[in-house]
């Protein structure tokens, strides 16, 4: 009974990692995002945010169809409050897009239908 309780508790609890979408800090951000060449896409969110909760799963499939180009990357917002700030970002999810990093187009609470986020994130690199 007690290791029933042990995994039900800590699936509600820990967020879903996909591989096709990493967790940057403000420790690593300079390294897999600024100082990397190519696109890269970065998800500015938090585990508490409704809209990004619904985005999530949009988002997991356009980083696993845009992989090959491009890599995405979420910042979580409420943790890494200074690099959030240091974005500009006030709202989540926020998707900011870098290339050669340097910030090229920006999304602010983007719809989570597959077709709009696929173009919102691939548009910048076109």
């Amino acid at each position: 009974m007690d290791q029933i309780r042990v995994r039900a508790a800590t699936r509600s609890h820990t967020p879903v990692v996909n591989e096709a979408i990493r967790t940057v800090t403000s420790e690593t951000f300079g390294a897999l995002v600024l100082d990397k060449k190519g696109p890269i896409a970065v998800e500015f969110m938090s585990y508490g945010c409704a809209h990004c909760r619904v985005l999530e799963p949009v988002l997991q499939q356009v980083a696993a169809m845009v992989k090959p180009k491009e890599k995405t990357f979420r910042v979580n917002v409420a943790i890494e409050q200074d690099l959030a700030a240091s974005y500009n970002v006030h709202v989540t999810p926020t998707l900011v897009m870098f290339l050669d990093g340097s910030p090229v187009g920006r999304a602010e609470g983007p719809k989570p239908e597959l077709s709009n986020l696929l173009a919102v994130v691939t548009e910048p690199f076109e």
